[in-house]
C-alpha cells in the first residue's frame, strides 16, 4: 500500500509542477492546487498509515497514529484554499484587464 500512496503523491506533484510551468494562468492555478494536495498528502502520510489505530497514546493502546501531521494538514488545507482563491481572483482580474490568459503578457506598443 505504501508504494501506491507514494506513486499517487509523485504523480500529483509531477502533474502540478508540469501545469505550473505552462503559459496560461488557469493552468498555473490548477498546478498550484495539485501541488498543494500532494504536499498535504505527503505530510499526512508522514504520520503513518495505520488503519484503525488510536489517535492518542494511552496505556491500553500499543499502536497509535501521530495527531500532529493531521492538525498540520488541516491547517494547510485551509491556507491552501485561501491562497488558491486569491490566485484565481488575480488571474480573473488580469484576464479582464488584458483579455489574454497568458502569464507573460506585455503591453503592446501603439
Amino acid at each position: 500500500m505504501e508504494w501506491l500512496v507514494a506513486t499517487a503523491i509523485g504523480v500529483c506533484a509531477g502533474s502540478g509542477i508540469f501545469l505550473m510551468l505552462g503559459r496560461r494562468t488557469f493552468d498555473l492555478v490548477l498546478g498550484f492546487g495539485l501541488l498543494s494536495h500532494a504536499v498535504n498528502c505527503f505530510i499526512f502520510v508522514m504520520g503513518r498509515l495505520i488503519p484503525g489505530a488510536a489517535p492518542i497514546l494511552t496505556p491500553a493502546a500499543t499502536v497509535h497514529a501521530d495527531p500532529l501531521p493531521q492538525a498540520l494538514v488541516l491547517t494547510a488545507i485551509v491556507i491552501g484554499f485561501a491562497m488558491q482563491a486569491l490566485v484565481l481572483v488575480l488571474a480573473m482580474t488580469a484576464f479582464g484587464a488584458h483579455a489574454e490568459d497568458h502569464v507573460d503578457v506585455t503591453e503592446k506598443d501603439s
